[in-house]
């Protein structure tokens, strides 16, 4: 009966098909495709506006990839973990997966920006835009595709180049590039976007969009980061940033404020709302960093679970909380403590959140150090926060071209830069500095920001740093496994998702995994 009842609609069809040329034509025929998008500058808006939703997936990986995998913080051990969260809490032992979790869900998303971002580029000259319209679009897609691909190859070193919007089987596969020329392109797709000319931030709060002290920090970042560094270049961005508009907030603790989004002293940051759709423009990363908690209503202002799916527990500052300078505005402002009381099933449920700096743990009770940065309740939706994650600020700036002038022995020309940030912070000014001080100041005034690892790898830091705090964390733990924390130079970069590997077959692993 079901193989007749198959015959009768096949039929059905045929003698439909057969009376009209019409079936199966599109309705209505105003049904949007690629082949009629890329047209208006409003259909180029939409198309750049959707490029940067990748960097959202960036700023929440990045607690993982480029926080946890540094002597910043560490994760707080659950039971329940062993299974759903084995992936992410490998990233910080250094025991990387290269099947599931954030690392392949970063590349995969990245790679998606650069797509969309290469479909913008190479639709473009057909397009109706003016002529000053396209340089506009061109300028923003290039500052994009060189922020993706910057990213792509400080967590994986050579990774494969594509540069035009895919549209054969043959044109998906690519093998990597040498990292030298991954930093090449992104030189190259930055400096076209300065010379195209993308506008200098001079009201605030921002658009949230490229700017020029955007474009001119990634391309300093490239010049520092790159084999071959280019320190005079570099300095020439840098210097260039600070005569523009850009300067510090008074306190430290307002620049995270979400009232302060765009602020002054943001060079660039990612576009949060707490919204209450499912259109995924939300922030669920302050979910994430406070304790796994029974009653987080109480921390957050309204009931939810993090527990599981969106898990807590992560980012734990560590032993560099006693590395903050006595009297440091910045400790309080960027860590908090949650007490309370855990039970035996491990649930904690929270009573106080406290300050770092005159902290005394009270007998009987738990605590829980966790980042109070982006930390601002109450919040209206569960597991929904709006607060923007920072990428580029002002006193980055100033620290790297304080880490710049150093690296060219002009020590005393630097020093300016680093005191300007420490005042900030409520610090005595220094007499002289040296690349360690710099290095200190950069942890603690970009501290849980995504930049520690990065900035360990710049600086030749990462191996020493993280053996020795792997030998800590070790001493502490007693269930950290031998085989973790062995750093060595194959884990400066992670591993090729197997996915991808199976898909792309010109894509070599990367050497040690």
């Amino acid at each position: 009966m079901k193989k007749l009842n198959i015959y009768i609609f096949a039929a059905s069809v045929l003698s439909l098909s057969s009376c009209s040329d019409s079936f199966l034509n599109l309705t209505p025929e105003t049904t949007i495709t690629t082949e009629t998008f890329y047209k208006t500058a409003d259909h180029f808006e939409q198309a750049t506006v959707a490029s940067y939703t990748g960097l959202r997936n960036i700023a929440l990986s990045g607690i993982f990839m480029d926080e946890m995998r540094s002597d910043n913080t560490f994760y707080t051990y659950y039971s329940g973990d062993r299974g759903p969260y084995n992936s992410t809490e490998k990233l910080a032992l250094f025991l990387d997966d290269e099947t599931v979790g954030w690392s392949p869900d970063r590349y995969k998303g990245v790679y998606s920006s650069i797509a969309k971002v290469n479909t913008i580029l190479g639709r473009l000259d057909a397009s109706e835009l003016t002529e000053e319209e396209k340089k506009t679009v061109k300028a923003e897609a290039l500052f994009l595709r060189a922020f993706y691909y910057f990213d792509l190859v400080q967590h994986w070193g050579g990774v494969p180049l594509m540069l035009q919007e895919v549209t054969t089987e043959a044109e998906a596969f690519a093998a990597k590039s040498p990292a030298e020329d991954v930093y090449k392109q992104v030189l190259t797709d930055v400096s076209e976007a300065i010379s195209l000319g993308l506008p200098v931030a001079s009201t605030f709060p921002q658009s949230g969009r490229a700017t020029m002290g955007a474009a001119k920090m990634l391309r300093a970042y490239c010049y520092m980061s790159q084999p071959t560094r280019d320190y005079k270049a570099a300095e020439q961005d840098l210097k260039d940033i600070t005569q523009m508009n850009y300067g510090l907030l008074d306190s430290y603790e307002a620049v995270f404020n979400p009232a302060n989004k765009n602020s002054k002293e943001s060079i660039f940051e990612i576009q949060y709302i707490e919204d209450g759709s499912n259109a995924g423009v939300h922030n669920d990363i302050p979910w994430r960093l406070i304790p796994k908690c029974s009653n987080n209503d109480f921390l957050m202002g309204i009931t939810f679970s993090n527990y599981a799916g969106t898990s807590g527990g992560w980012c734990v500052p560590t032993e560099m909380i006693q590395s903050y300078e006595p009297g440091d505005k910045r400790l309080d402002a960027s860590i908090a403590v949650a007490e309370g009381k855990t039970d035996d099933a491990e649930q904690f449920t929270c009573e106080e959140v406290k300050t770092v700096s005159d902290f005394t743990p009270t007998t009987g009770k738990n605590f829980y150090y966790f980042i109070r940065k982006y930390y601002h309740p109450p919040y209206q939706y569960a597991g929904r926060a709006g607060d923007n994650f920072p990428v580029y600020r002002y006193a980055g700036a100033l620290l790297l071209l304080a880490e710049n002038l150093v690296a060219q022995n002009r020590n005393a020309e630097a020093l300016p830069y680093v005191n300007e940030v420490r005042t900030r912070a409520g610090l005595e000014p220094l007499t002289s500095v040296t690349a360690e001080d710099v290095a200190d100041e950069m942890r603690h005034e970009l501290a849980f920001e995504n930049h520690r690892w990065t900035d360990l790898i710049r600086t030749g830091k990462a191996i020493e740093t993280m053996t020795e705090f792997g030998k800590t964390m070790k001493a502490k733990y007693q269930w950290i496994l031998p085989s973790a924390f062995e750093v060595t130079g194959n884990r400066l970069v992670f591993a090729f998702p197997l996915r991808e590997r199976q898909i792309n077959y010109l894509l070599e692993q990367n050497p040690g995994y």
